[in-house]
């Protein structure tokens, strides 16, 4: 998925970012609202973890501005206030799921990845088809019973491949989807994530290259 983070302390925030890249996410970082703004404003990114208590735009109108433009991104607001009736507030913005600090990077992962899946149109949690299976909440892959050992990277284009249901997916949506904006998009990255892909999951292949399109799952 493709995940910004927005926290003004900048250790935590690059520490959150470590964390669900490891999880196979794409992770974007901002340090304040009006940065936050900015890049949602460009990039369609599936969760936003915003701090709430950010400088030059405050976490709650980064919150109310999300809402009102109507995108389908989800917001994990993150806060040091405890209280019912902080909870409830941030919530009452439209924020999807509230987390208050200090917390467990195992719990803010799962959810980001729960919140992730009801940004998009409803699928299964494990995914499966042509005889592989992909289990994101357990970063495995399968190909029938052969545990398939895979890159972040190839994760997430497998991911993306699968969740097409055997329509092609551009290079260009994976890029967006599976990697972060420090991406350089000339570099034939997405090309060679999938040739390596195509070498793990083995023979006969599965990955099919759509001339002028991209790449694909039948």
């Amino acid at each position: 998925m493709r995940v910004l983070v927005v926290e003004d302390e900048r250790m935590l925030a690059d520490t959150i970012a470590e964390w669900l890249r490891g999880q196979a996410h794409a992770v974007d970082l901002a340090y304040d609202g009006a940065a936050a703004l900015e890049r949602v404003g460009v990039v369609d990114y599936d969760v936003v973890v915003l701090d709430r208590d950010l400088p030059v735009v405050h976490g709650d109108d980064v919150c109310r501005e999300l809402v009102a433009a109507g995108c389908a991104t989800r917001v994990l607001m993150l806060t040091a206030a405890a209280e019912v009736t902080d909870r409830v507030g941030g919530l009452a913005l439209g924020a999807d799921d509230y987390l208050v600090k200090p917390f467990a990077f195992p719990e803010l992962a799962a959810r980001v990845l729960a919140l992730g899946r009801r940004s998009r149109p409803a699928a299964p949690p494990v995914l499966r088809r042509a005889g592989i299976t992909l289990d994101p909440a357990r970063g495995e892959v399968f190909r029938g019973s052969r545990y398939v050992p895979l890159s972040r990277k190839e994760f997430a284009v497998l991911a993306e491949l699968l969740r097409a249901d055997g329509a092609a997916v551009s290079a260009e949506q994976l890029l967006e989807k599976a990697w972060d904006e420090n991406a350089d998009p000339f570099t034939g990255a997405v090309r060679l994530a999938v040739l390596k892909l195509r070498r793990k999951l083995g023979d006969p292949p599965v990955v099919e290259t759509v001339t002028g399109v991209g790449y694909r799952i039948p």
